[in-house]
């Protein structure tokens, strides 16, 4: 009868340790994000808006812009073409 006391430790381990991931992507998942903005990006004749959120003004247009670049481009050399090219609109949100 000693054996199952020793079961239980594992199981509280582990939902422990579920909890604890599940608290830590609900923390990660936006909540410091205060910076909120949409960017359009236009390159080879097309173009394409998106959203971006991160704890600074430039992180948040940085995440936007290159999403859009994503999008836009073909390639590795279009890609880098695409993100040293100014935005065409920022709208913060």
């Amino acid at each position: 009868m000693a054996a199952k006391p020793k079961r239980k430790w594992p199981v509280i381990v582990g939902v422990v340790f579920v909890v604890a991931v599940i608290g830590a992507l609900i923390y990660t998942s936006g909540g410091n994000n205060t910076f909120r903005c949409e960017v359009c990006v236009t390159f080879d004749g097309r173009t394409v808006c998106r959203n971006g959120a991160a704890p600074t003004k430039m992180g948040a247009e940085r995440i936007a812009a290159d999403t859009a670049c994503t999008d836009l481009s073909s390639g590795m050399t279009s890609l880098m073409q695409c993100q040293n090219n100014a935005p065409r609109k920022v709208t913060w949100k």
